[in-house]
């Protein structure tokens, strides 16, 4: 805000009050010097897993905290804007020939073998509404699953949507006969080494936890295949796929949803899509699927 100074200044002595005024007229509001109101630092969910020990400072602070303390009246020098974390831009990284060595060596259970055709799901408790899982599975993608070493690793809510339909048609009461449980369809031996992992105690029955567990399912796979092949460019955008189901990091992380990390990237060896018919369904979904519109 601009200050008035008011009609203090006589005509006849303006050489001598001119230099007065614009002495007394100072600007109050600035803050007393060294002195900082305490600011909430937020951006990260509370209950989003960390993936490490906290070694450096979290990404996620309020613009408040970014831009620092109120100037002091004694000259101080400028500290510098810390850099926010942004996602790669340009062309695709192509996938290396080989894996390199894996920066994860706690992995996730493999899945079990498909369940017989003959088999039928059951279901128990209540089934949530479409409302209720479109809820879910939107929060669970709006979180930062990496929020130390990959900050700017995002989920597409698209994808969410379209693995959950793919999954389960969106019933989160359905119990499969190969093992997998709700929106999601995760493993009860995956959950459990996800919430072991990462510090957490999602419940596999609770659609809204079924949803974080899913969502963050993928969010490990896809640190984990960018890793090894794509240069830690985390980017998961459909545009940056070729018509070659190997070409990008999003088509590798369908396939290792459906059939696992270690059937699609080894150390070593190349990147491999051992499920096309699976990973075209998905993608065909994350444009076409009517859970879109819900």
């Amino acid at each position: 805000m601009r200050g008035r100074t008011g009609r203090v200044c006589a005509v006849g002595i303006a050489g001598l009050l001119l230099v007065g005024t614009m002495v007394a007229c100072a600007d109050p509001g600035e803050s007393p010097q060294g002195q900082a109101a305490p600011v909430a630092v937020t951006g990260t969910p509370t209950d989003a897993p960390l993936d490490e020990a906290v070694a450096e400072p979290s990404p996620s602070v309020s613009g408040v905290a970014g831009m620092g303390a109120a100037p002091s009246r004694r000259a101080s020098p400028t500290p510098k804007p810390t850099k926010k974390p942004t996602r790669p831009s340009g062309p695709a990284t192509k996938p290396r020939p080989v894996a390199k060595p894996p920066t994860e060596t706690k992995v996730p259970p493999a899945p079990p073998k498909p369940a017989p055709t003959s088999c039928k799901p059951s279901y128990k408790g209540t089934q949530a509404t479409r409302a209720q899982a479109k809820a879910a599975l939107t929060d669970a993608a709006a979180r930062t699953y990496w929020p130390t070493s990959a900050p700017e690793l995002k989920i597409p809510l698209d994808l969410v949507k379209a693995t959950a339909w793919q999954e389960s048609g969106w019933q989160s009461n359905i119990y499969a006969c190969d093992g997998g449980v709700g929106l999601m369809q995760v493993m009860p031996a995956t959950a459990t080494w996800m919430n072991q992992r990462f510090e957490q105690s999602y419940e596999i029955d609770d659609y809204r936890d079924n949803a974080y567990l899913g969502a963050n399912y993928l969010a490990w796979l896809t640190k984990y295949i960018g890793d090894m092949y794509f240069e830690s460019d985390f980017r998961l955008d459909a545009d940056l796929c070729t018509s070659e189901l190997d070409s990008c990091l999003l088509n590798a992380v369908i396939a290792a949803y459906n059939f696992g990390h270690g059937a699609v990237a080894q150390e070593g060896e190349p990147l491999t899509i051992p499920n096309p018919s699976y990973v075209r369904n998905v993608r065909a979904l994350m444009t076409e699927c009517v859970c879109l519109g819900y």
